[in-house]
């Protein structure tokens, strides 16, 4: 690799720029190439720095935000002028919403023509300012290490979430003389979660007061959980205390789902955990922001429960549920700070031994109860008989990359995590549909040395599609699992549910053999038509890791059993509500 920089150079903006990133230790970047960003690829390719040529801006983004999931470090992407920059918006809302660190480099026109009908110029930083955290023009050449280390700060602390920084093409193409004193990067912003701070020592006390009061505690995690790596504080508070642990979607891992603590998700969709909530004196929210998914379109969680919410931002406290007890501050240290503060917990865990022993009899009795969809032998497939298989056969350090849609609900309501961890990876932040493959090609990359299966619908899948090219060009061995219903399914599921069987608009796909075209680009293709047959075609697909492999499994085509928690058939829809 090329020497860093120690003496006075003169060097171009995107030499600078690729030199800011090489001394960051930034992972792959995910993007398309035009010509106001040319001199930042040409250094990427003198400095060796990793690449990624992906076939939509979009699906570059998504893989960023992937890579940062599993690594806890900022996702990179790009984009040039114009289509390229707003391209990236539906990305980077999903990272902006989700709190995961991103650094997005956009090109721009050369400032000298601004506003003269540039080719593929677009008011771009208007489109993209409301979907990232903070939006930085580089108007220097020689303040481009100043910008890259703010961008790092910004991408990584508080709640984090996605940086653009808008290249002009003159200050890329440009040169100046940087003094190599320029040339430096924090190591606390390379990595989230930077900067944490403690609670308050007051409200620290109040909490814990309840906290040890409470005759049935229940402790609700979310993303935060992943994003502060609180895993190990919040099993040894739970554990001590004897507290169960329910999870949102982008909670899953917060303890390992076949703890025997481990309540499941919970809201929309829950196993066991929505009696839980009703049935605790107190809630201990971590890292979660209450939104509608997690509490049943706020309806969840009624006004007189006690309420303690931990959250890195104060202002989300409150903000869709009444709190007690308000803890601002990172997920791990506030959840150290109450263990300390509550001290040893044996008898308060004795005390409650009814309550949190009753959680693995209830979750024994609910999988009985599920036993129809995780047993299925029905044709076309039913889909929880192909989570049941993901359960039985995926490595203990796996990770399921879920889409958009009812991807990410039978994988949330389904899979388990053996380990805590991230090791379920969904779109939840904006759950946009497209997420699967180019999510499962930036977990790969963050995580090469464990295997990763995608969940998608076909519809998701169609999307995308492009990007099994860009997986067997990068060689990440992804297994993605296709559901193949021939429709649009969560919008044929809620149109069955709201406006009864056969009225169906514009959610109806034609059949197409995945397998066939996954073979057709050079990827291994399986078709699975036979439930007794997925356990095969799975380790299969684990077994293959010289290609990319995906799965075309033919699930149900009936809109009533499409989605997991709810049977259409009997569903009565509230005016006004999603009912799934």
């Amino acid at each position: 690799m090329t020497a860093p920089v120690t003496n006075a150079t003169r060097m171009s903006g995107g030499r600078a720029l690729a030199e800011m990133l090489r001394l960051a230790g930034a992972g792959p970047i995910f993007g398309m190439g035009g010509f106001q960003l040319l001199p930042f690829y040409e250094a990427c390719r003198v400095l060796n720095l990793r690449h990624c040529l992906i076939n939509d801006e979009r699906s570059g983004a998504f893989a960023a935000d992937a890579y940062a999931r599993v690594t806890n470090r900022p996702g990179l992407c790009d984009g040039t002028l114009g289509p390229g920059a707003t391209n990236l918006a539906t990305g980077l809302a999903e990272s902006l919403n989700a709190g995961i660190p991103l650094i997005a480099i956009t090109g721009d026109t050369n400032r000298e023509h601004s506003w003269k009908n540039m080719t593929q110029e677009a008011r771009q930083l208007e489109v993209l300012r409301p979907v990232a955290k903070e939006v930085i023009r580089i108007e220097s050449i020689a303040r481009i290490p100043e910008h890259v280390r703010r961008a790092f700060t910004v991408a990584t602390t508080g709640r984090p979430g996605p940086v653009v920084l808008d290249v002009p093409e003159d200050v890329a193409h440009g040169e100046h003389e940087f003094e190599a004193g320029a040339f430096w990067i924090d190591p606390g912003t390379l990595s989230v979660q930077a900067r944490r701070f403690r609670p308050d020592g007051a409200e620290l006390a109040r909490a814990a007061t309840l906290l040890a009061r409470a005759e049935r505690p229940l402790v609700l995690a979310g993303g935060g959980i992943h994003i502060s790596g609180a895993h190990e504080a919040l099993q040894a508070l739970a554990e001590s205390e004897g507290i169960p642990v329910a999870h949102t979607m982008s909670g899953k891992g917060a303890i390992a789902c076949t703890h025997p603590l481990s309540a499941g998700v919970f809201g929309r969709y829950s196993r066991i955990a929505n009696e839980l909530v009703a049935e605790a004196d107190l809630l201990l929210v971590v890292g979660c922001k209450l939104g509608e998914i997690a509490t049943r379109r706020f309806t969840l969680i009624p006004p007189d429960k006690t309420v303690i919410h931990i959250d890195i931002v104060p202002d989300e406290i409150g903000r869709t549920t009444r709190t007690t007890v308000a803890l601002a501050a990172d997920a791990r240290l506030a959840l150290e700070d109450l263990s300390a503060a509550l001290g040893p917990g044996t008898d308060r865990r004795s005390r409650r031994h009814s309550w949190w022993s009753s959680v693995a009899p209830r979750m024994a009795s609910w999988r009985d109860g599920a036993a129809d969809r995780l047993k299925s032998r029905e044709r076309p497939i039913n889909v929880g008989r192909l989570m049941d298989a993901l359960n039985a056969v995926m490595p203990e350090d796996a990770i399921l990359v879920a889409d958009g849609g009812f991807a990410a609900h039978w994988g949330a309501l389904l899979f388990d995590t053996m380990r805590p961890g991230r090791h379920f990876v969904a779109d939840r932040g904006f759950a946009s549909i497209g997420y699967g493959a180019s999510g499962s090609i930036g977990a790969q990359l963050g995580a090469p040395g464990r295997r990763v299966v995608g969940l998608t619908g076909d519809g998701g899948f169609n999307m995308t599609i492009g990007d099994l090219e860009t997986a067997r060009r990068l060689g990440t061995p992804i297994v993605l699992c296709v559901f193949n219903n021939a429709a649009s399914g969560y919008v044929k599921a809620l149109q069955h549910a709201v406006y009864g069987p056969g009225n169906y608009q514009s959610s109806e796909l034609v059949e197409l053999d995945y397998a066939a075209v996954a073979r057709a680009m050079g990827c291994h293709g399986i078709r699975v038509e036979d439930p007794d047959t997925i356990e095969a075609a799975l380790r299969e697909g684990l077994a293959n890791t010289d290609t990319p492999t995906v799965l075309d499994v033919i699930v149900t085509r009936d809109p009533a059993r499409m989605l997991p928690g709810v049977d259409n058939r009997t569903l009565k829809v509230e005016k006004g509500d999603r009912p799934v």
